[in-house]
């Protein structure tokens, strides 16, 4: 009996003695082989054996001689073509919207890469993931050559190759300069390998060994741009993490047929003096705020406060293709070059955007509280507004402050006074609630004309700015309570408390400065807040902040519900900015549904996969925390360059036991001193205590202490910076030495590293 070939469903068999199959029938063979296929396979496929197998052979030489056939004797396939099923990385998508992929593996010997158009309804796949899909050749002049179905979702690679192409003065070929901060070496690239890449450009690279013994070089396989020619240093990041760039033809043809608002089923809401405050640089304003004195005698000395949305639901409908962009994109991800929208321009810039004086779609609660900012109730409609005023931060606090502006001299009587009345009172609620009170200020990276960073700022806090944050997180939590009530799906905004490892962690380091916080039983953000109030009258308050940070879970989305503990909040959803985060849309379009506001509520077919979708947004805020944090290490390394040598003042913002991470006073900037930095004592890694201690005198440094440190390097390609240390180290009690972790005199490799936060 034939054994069946592994590599085939099914195959036409000719007996040997009607002679050997054609060429098509061998390669309709190979093409629908789903394992490998070689001369072993086909032969048992085709029932050919004894010396049949030598014509076989040679009737296979013919075919790669012929160009019709590629591989080796074990695996065959015809020349250019993708097996039935392969694996594929997703790279962008086409001018429908389409996600196109192309394989992980290809020999460039058999032509140009193929295209595969991914059919992913109903997949949360994006730009970057990795797939296997069964593949169907599609006819020429369709644009991509194959189309792809999904068969499992594979794990991505664990980091793209990417680097800076430096092209060698003469002779071809030139080096690569990686981005990545820990392999800083340069690659060779020979002058066959450059892909005619530039000098200068982003590329996307592989590496290969020439011999057994040769060290590896690279061989360019894609160019992404020159940044510094675009003056757009994110485009480094952008590529890095396979964050969408420019919208699909289709997206933005799309957005010309929108259908336009009318007063049906809306409240009317244009006539409320509702106002939009935001940064002074703001390009969109997707929420607005007003509030008055409740005049029920019920509820003396309490206010009525509305927080309006912008009805983004109205426009970006379940299933259609800007929804799917929407979802793909995850989230708007901000650089100091420019934003990457998560809805086109003119959705976010203009339909959506809370004009002044322009009637604009929303959707709005009307929030009621008592004189003690408790709410007593809470309402929601979809309305009509039309915005009074466009202010800035400084701007509104300046009016508060006793200097109102021309624009804000009307408004101080109904509509700033008014406001930040309700805010006294609301603040009293979030005081006693005691909500995690960190004190970290966020530095600001202001580029001039030619892209470079012209200055580091820290913004001053307001009292706008917490009026706005309050504010919002009262309509945010109105949401989550709304959609529980009316029994709906709810995309949570969750935040675990510590751990018990990082709690124990926090408690072994707060000893070392005779402070304590409570088990974990008893719990609270109040506890931390006592804490962090101690901490003001230390020399270092900073350090406590930090190291209280960083035993913080993540926060994320879910359909579980578990509170916000950061927050001391029982429930907590995203409402308010529905303009860059999908999340937002998906709490619109729930309530909606749930308050029977519309047809454009949350459809059937998203309510089974409303937990994908919370860890797939969880995942793209991740990648655009990553991308926002890197490209800023890489404005300060580019900014600094030119300062290599020159002293600065820092504060220990990381301990290893193989160096320190500084951090700059001025600029904010991350860098690294490995241990051979510190001089010539061999040092111990007191974990408890944040401190790496000298074995033979007892003195250290530790997480917090301030330090001059001298520029030794800086790479802005990997935004890496390296210092060696100045200030001698110090006497403290550090607790405890441990065997066991003793760091080297120096490190093995230069790493580089930082940590990022988001509420």
């Amino acid at each position: 009996m034939k054994q069946k070939s592994r590599g085939s469903k099914a195959a036409t068999r000719v007996p040997a003695d009607r002679g050997l199959p054609s060429k098509k029938q061998i390669l309709d063979f190979l093409n629908s082989a789903q394992g490998k296929a070689g001369k072993r396979e086909i032969a048992r496929a085709f029932g050919v054996s004894g010396g049949a197998r030598i014509a076989l052979k040679r009737l296979l030489a013919e075919m790669a001689d012929e160009g019709t056939l590629a591989g080796d004797k074990k695996h065959l396939k015809e020349k250019g073509r993708l097996p039935a099923v392969a694996a594929l990385e997703v790279t962008g998508r086409d001018d429908d919207g389409d996600l196109i992929a192309k394989p992980v593996e290809w020999d460039e010997a058999e032509g140009k890469r193929p295209t595969v158009r991914l059919s992913m309804d109903g997949n949360d796949i994006g730009i970057g993931d990795r797939v296997l899909a069964r593949l169907t050749r599609l006819p020429r002049g369709d644009g991509a050559t194959y189309e792809g179905a999904l068969v499992k979702k594979l794990l991505k690679e664990k980091r793209r190759l990417l680097g800076i192409y430096r092209a060698a003065s003469r002779g071809g070929g030139g080096t690569i300069e990686p981005i990545n901060r820990k392999e800083l070496k340069s690659y060779t690239v020979l002058a066959d390998d450059t892909n005619k890449a530039a000098d200068g450009d982003l590329v996307r690279f592989a590496l290969a060994r020439r011999g057994r013994f040769a060290s590896s070089n690279a061989q360019i396989v894609e160019s992404l741009g020159n940044p510094d020619d675009q003056r757009q240093i994110s485009l480094i990041a952008v590529h890095a993490h396979g964050i969408p760039e420019d919208f699909p033809e289709s997206v933005l043809a799309e957005c010309e047929t929108l259908p336009s608002p009318t007063m049906d089923g809306r409240v009317d809401l244009r006539t409320v003096p509702l106002i939009t405050i935001d940064p002074v640089d703001a390009r969109d304003h997707d929420d607005a705020v007003h509030a008055e004195a409740d005049s029920d005698a019920r509820n003396s000395g309490g206010f009525i406060v509305t927080v309006a949305i912008a009805d983004v639901a109205h426009y970006i409908r379940p299933g259609s293709k800007l929804d799917k962009e929407a979802q793909i994109r995850g989230n708007s991800v901000y650089f100091p070059d420019r934003v990457v929208p998560m809805l086109p321009e003119k959705i976010s810039n203009d339909l959506c955007s809370l004009r002044e004086n322009e009637d604009r779609p929303c959707l709005a609660v009307r929030l009621v509280f008592d004189r003690n900012g408790e709410k007593r109730s809470h309402t929601f409609v979809r309305a009509m507004m039309r915005s009074a005023a466009k202010l800035s931060y400084q701007e509104a606090q300046a009016a508060i402050d006793g200097n109102p502006s021309d624009k804000c001299q009307p408004l101080m009587d109904s509509v700033l006074k008014p406001l930040w009345a309700a805010y006294e009172a609301v603040a009293k609620a979030r005081d006693k609630r005691g909500p995690l009170d960190l004190d970290l200020p966020e530095r600001r990276i202001l580029l001039d004309e030619n892209g470079r960073v012209a200055r580091v700022t820290t913004p001053e806090r307001l009292t706008a700015h917490r009026l706005i944050e309050e504010f919002m997180i009262q309509a945010n939590v109105a949401a989550a309570e709304t959609l529980e009530q009316k029994r709906l799906p709810v995309v949570y905004r969750v935040h675990d408390a510590p751990s018990a490892e990082k709690l124990k962690g926090l408690r072994d380091f707060l000893e070392t400065l005779d402070m304590k916080v409570p088990h974990a039983g008893a719990l609270k953000p109040e506890a931390f807040n006592k804490v962090l109030a101690a901490a003001k009258d230390l020399p270092v308050p900073d350090l406590i902040n930090e190291v209280i940070l960083r035993s913080q879970s993540q926060a994320e989305y879910t359909p579980t519900n578990i509170g916000h503990f950061g927050l001391n909040l029982m429930r907590y959803a995203h409402f308010t900015s529905p303009i860059r985060r999908y999340a937002d849309l998906l709490i619109h379009r729930a309530l909606i549904k749930a308050l029977n506001l519309g047809p454009d509520g949350l459809s059937d077919e998203e309510v089974p996969r409303l937990a994908s979708i919370a860890k797939a947004i969880s995942d793209l805020e991740r990648r655009a925390m990553a991308a926002e944090r890197e490209t800023n290490d890489r404005l300060i390394a580019a900014h600094l360059a030119d300062r290599v040598g020159a002293t600065f003042e820092a504060r220990i913002a990381g301990v290893t036991r193989s160096g320190l991470f500084v951090r700059l006073k001025d600029t904010g900037a991350d860098g690294y001193i490995p241990i051979s930095g510190l001089g010539d004592e061999y040092y111990e890694h007191v974990e408890a205590a944040h401190a790496l201690v000298g074995t033979r005198s007892g003195t250290g440094y530790r997480l917090g202490d301030a330090v001059e440190v001298r520029l030794l390097e800086a790479i802005p390609s990997a935004g890496a910076l390296r210092f060696e240390m100045l200030t001698p180290p110090t006497r403290g009690n550090f607790g405890p030495m441990k065997k066991g972790v003793r760091g080297s005199r120096g490190p093995k490799r230069k790493t580089f590293g930082k940590s990022g936060r988001r509420r």
